[in-house]
């Protein structure tokens, strides 16, 4: 049998489910929206990348990681759970080991990673403004009724690029609508519109951050020429799109699980027919104390596996 190694990334907009073997190299992948319901998210990318597999494959470790990584863990077995930084720090070093810089903008957040010889020195990530993530671009897509897939083309063709207040995505959208009104031009606006995108991110995310070469730019959003062609002028620097940089997360997850069931010699993975198995969690408010937590209780086939969101440890009941 040929092992192989399953990473999942679960985030609010996507979720992403990645295969790799023995040697780190792509084997499946595949990129669906979370649309606000991580599990089925989860159940339908597993069910697909099974289908996906030859017979002779079997999942030798299980990685999860994103801002539903402890959920997902619980839901497909996995040997490792580990944040978005570290997954994003490993799969970016695995394709480059030099890399110093990884700009990662997905559909709600945004975060910037500062590496030094493999290592992690400083990271960042985005406030609750959405002016420096992929959601802010798909709003302004909408509302130019241009497929967002299009929005990069568009931008690539402009030859003044329109300055449009980046600071906050209500003040940038009303500007683009004032720009509109005095005529300027669909590509110049757009091509406005990236690069306050990018004034944003380095002003917040990127602020006082050493930006060295190599730079590699991960997420959904790198599939964005415009906010590339946008980066590289701010920059002066060329800017890195990996392969399969919108699923960036998944494979630093699968790396990860690869490294852990080197050592462990087994795995806690659940099978990719987990569709079969009823997931659901349910919450409540302590009345314990002033603290008035919200604790959450995760249930597979009506059986009580975990509960977490309280302070003192009360409720508290961990997978194991």
């Amino acid at each position: 049998m040929k092992k192989c190694y399953l990473g999942v990334d679960v985030g609010s907009v996507s979720t992403n489910v990645v295969v790799i073997d023995e040697k780190g190299d792509f084997v499946a992948g595949e990129y669906l929206r979370t649309s606000g319901k991580p599990i089925v998210a989860v159940q339908e990318g597993l069910d697909i990348i099974g289908r996906r597999l030859s017979p002779d494959m079997e999942i030798a470790g299980v990685g999860a990681t994103g801002s539903g990584r402890y959920l997902t863990g619980m839901i497909i077995g996995a040997d490792v759970v580990k944040n978005e930084i570290t997954a994003h720090a490993i799969a970016a070093s695995f394709i480059d080991k030099e890399v110093h810089t990884i700009i990662e903008i997905g559909g709600q957040d945004s975060k910037i990673i500062i590496m030094r010889h493999g290592v992690v020195t400083d990271f960042a990530m985005n406030t609750v403004c959405a002016a420096g993530t992929g959601s802010f671009l798909d709003q302004q897509a909408a509302r130019l009724c241009i497929p967002i897939e299009d929005f990069g083309d568009y931008a690539l063709k402009a030859q003044n690029p329109v300055r449009i207040a980046g600071r906050c995505a209500v003040f940038a959208e009303s500007d683009m609508i004032h720009k509109q009104q005095l005529g300027y031009n669909l590509e110049d606006i757009i091509a406005g519109l990236c690069e306050a995108l990018v004034r944003n991110y380095m002003n917040n995310v990127g602020k006082g951050k050493e930006i060295l070469a190599p730079v590699l730019f991960q997420g959904g959003v790198a599939a964005n020429h415009g906010l590339v062609q946008a980066f590289q002028r701010y920059l002066g620097m060329e800017v890195i799109i990996p392969p399969h940089h919108e699923i960036m997360g998944a494979i630093g997850a699968a790396l990860l699980a690869r490294d852990v069931a080197v050592k462990k010699g087994r795995t806690a993975f659940k099978g990719f027919d987990i569709q079969d198995i009823k997931f659901k969690t349910t919450s409540f408010e302590c009345k314990g104390c002033s603290n008035a937590c919200e604790v959450v209780q995760f249930y597979e086939n009506n059986d009580l596996l975990a509960r977490w969101g309280d302070r003192c440890g009360r409720w508290e009941i961990q997978a194991g």
